[in-house]
């Protein structure tokens, strides 16, 4: 709370044409230099294309002013009396002696190629106005948006706009027809029972005269103050903006504007550009036209310095000087999007959006060991001392799929309660510890009805060695399990038999020896050498075999034998491929390899 005015960031997203600027516009108060589409191709196209930033101003309610009990609940006493006596006296608290409850608009693009700027947009704010055309309901960007608001906030208001565009005597019951969609929509979401509010931000539409009163906003404002609380702000630890535009203004410098995600800054610090390794000084700042002195995590702020080409920076990270570091790959523990239809599969590559950036990258998703799916999550910390299960793709499953199991009384499977991934970028980004991470298909037809947001997680650790792949990833115990099976194909005495069908011919059986094996039959064996050339080889058994295993075996290889003629091995071997399974004694073979192990060595339990 700097200044006695607490900042809220409110978010507001929605669908391309939605109505989202016309009701920013009608509640705000003050403009950035960037609100309202005012760049030349935003309004050459009539759409918002980037971020836009505003902000409007209420007397700081009572409840949020720190020192000051909440009203009472009627018949409470004795405490009653005295706790009413003073939030009346808060009450008759002039402006200034009660401060001010800021809210700032971040106005998102709605189009569905600008989901970068969205993703980005949503990182900074405390509570998020999902703006609905009431005449048209959930459409598809208004989906990715629910999405995003997910993972990004905490708090969320439903604006159904464009009112005005209902016939007025069917007015109130379209209005609570799509009310009833919208709860019902929300049912399954962490945003079950948030406030639903009708508004006309522009009646009219665009073209209408500006002399066309808003219809809800006041119910619309009374409703963010119900709902705004004051956002955890820290001003201590290293200084970390978020850059949205950057410009020059002539004769003084060049401005960057953004929202302070950590930290704080004062005039005369110094601040680096990490993606450029440009340190500058800070020679002077704003808020919303106000010029200030400092400024801390939530505030919407504008830094002005001197000799930077604007046209260097279009948006990023500003920070403390070497407080961020440019990383190759990162270990993130991930959850999938349920909206997103498919599997997400190892080796898949993804628009991979870390803090504000967004680059393509490979992943590879990868578990708890499976006798550990039941732990609790790790949450903030990973563990290099553990192994981890290498995944062909993130484990998850379908509710109908899962309800199919219950009714045939098959066990349902489990599955781990946290999963990681590793990514791999195709160029460097430069990011924040603990940031957050969302994968993304792009490219996919932005006019099909699909949900392009994959998964989401928290970035645990990032890689800054280019040569990861030699230094780091040896360190990353992810295992393969393998299963080799084959058969027994005859008995050699009471300690060992013939295998076959394990290896392929070309196979360098060496590299097996020494590695433990079990057969169906129940006897634990080891794999001694290879016998012949044609893939076969030796097992002993050191606790020997059961006698009813070797008068199996000894019976069936008499019989192949009397089949194929005596001494012909060709022969013998077509006999033995077309016996009778039944008869067969199978041989497993079970080990593990880890991902990065240069070696490729294969490692058993002891």
């Amino acid at each position: 709370m700097a200044g006695r005015r607490v900042n809220v960031n409110v978010g507001v997203l929605g669908h391309i044409d939605s109505g989202k600027t016309a009701l920013a516009r009608a509640l705000s108060t003050t403009a950035s230099t960037a609100a309202f589409d005012k760049q030349p191709q935003s309004r050459e196209r009539g759409i918002t294309l980037d971020l836009g930033f505003s902000c409007f101003s209420v007397p700081l309610p009572a409840r949020l002013q720190p020192g000051l009990p909440l009203r009472p609940p009627p018949g409470t006493a004795p405490a009653a009396a005295a706790a009413a006596a003073v939030t009346a006296t808060a009450e008759t608290q002039t402006e200034a002696e009660a401060g001010l409850l800021q809210f700032t608009l971040v106005d998102c693009p709605g189009h569905a190629s600008l989901i970068r700027t969205i993703i980005g947009g949503a990182q900074i704010i405390d509570l998020m106005m999902l703006v609905i055309d009431v005449t048209k309901g959930m459409q598809t960007q208004s989906a990715e948006c629910l999405v995003i608001g997910q993972i990004a906030c905490q708090k969320l208001i439903v604006v159904l706009n464009k009112i005005d565009l209902l016939a007025e005597e069917k007015r109130q019951a379209a209005i609570d027809k799509m009310t009833k969609k919208m709860q019902k929509t929300l049912e399954n979401t962490k945003f079950r029972g948030s406030p639903i509010i009708p508004v006309a931000a522009k009646p009219g539409g665009p073209e209408a005269p500006e002399t066309e009163t808003p219809q809800g906003i006041s119910e619309l404002i009374e409703l963010l103050k119900s709902q705004a609380s004051i956002p955890t702000r820290d001003p201590s630890g290293p200084f970390l903006m978020a850059v949205d535009h950057c410009f020059s203004i002539k004769g003084q410098g060049t401005v960057m504007t953004g929202t302070i995600l950590s930290g704080s800054v004062s005039l005369g610090d110094s601040v680096e550009i990490p993606a450029l390794k440009v340190v500058k000084k800070v020679k002077s700042m704003q808020m919303f036209h106000t010029p200030v002195t400092s400024a801390m995590q939530g505030d919407r702020l504008g830094i002005c310095v001197t000799q930077f080409d604007p046209k260097l920076l279009e948006r990023g990270l500003v920070c403390t000087p070497e407080s961020l570091h440019t990383i190759h790959a990162a270990i993130v523990s991930v959850k999938k999007i349920p909206y997103f239809r498919g599997a997400l599969q190892t080796k898949a590559k993804f628009h991979i959006t870390v803090g504000h950036e967004t680059v393509m990258g490979r992943v590879m998703f990868f578990s708890p060991a499976p006798d550990e799916f039941d732990c609790e999550p790790l949450e903030e910390t990973f563990n290099f001392e553990k192994e981890y299960l290498y995944q062909e793709q993130y484990l998850s499953k379908d509710s109908s799929t899962v309800e199919d199991d219950k009714k045939s009384d098959q066990p349902v499977e489990k599955w781990p309660k946290q999963q990681w991934a590793l990514l791999e970028f195709e160029k460097p980004v430069t990011c924040p510890k603990l940031c957050l991470v969302i994968g993304s298909k792009l490219d996919t037809d932005i006019h099909a009805n699909t949900c392009r947001l994959a998964f989401h997680g928290m970035m645990l650790q990032g890689l800054e060695d280019k040569n990861y792949t030699e230094t780091f990833l040896p360190k990353l115990k992810v295992y393969k399990l393998k299963h080799k099976e084959g058969h027994v194909e005859r008995v050699i005495d009471d300690y060992g038999v013939i295998g076959r069908s394990l290896f392929k011919k070309e196979t360098n059986i060496q590299i097996f020896v020494g590695l433990k094996v079990h057969l169906s039959s129940g006897e634990c064996g080891i794999i001694e050498s290879g016998f012949g050339q044609s893939g076969k080889f030796k097992i002993r058994i050191p606790d020997g075999l059961n006698p009813d295993t070797k008068k199996l075996l000894t019976t069936t290889t008499t019989k192949k034998r009397a089949k194929a003629g005596k001494g012909d091995v060709s022969k013998e071997d077509e006999v033995c491929s077309k016996a009778d399974p039944a008869q067969h004694i199978t041989i497993s073979l079970y080990f593990k390899r880890y991902v990065f192990d240069a070696q490729k060595r294969m490692v058993q339990s002891p």
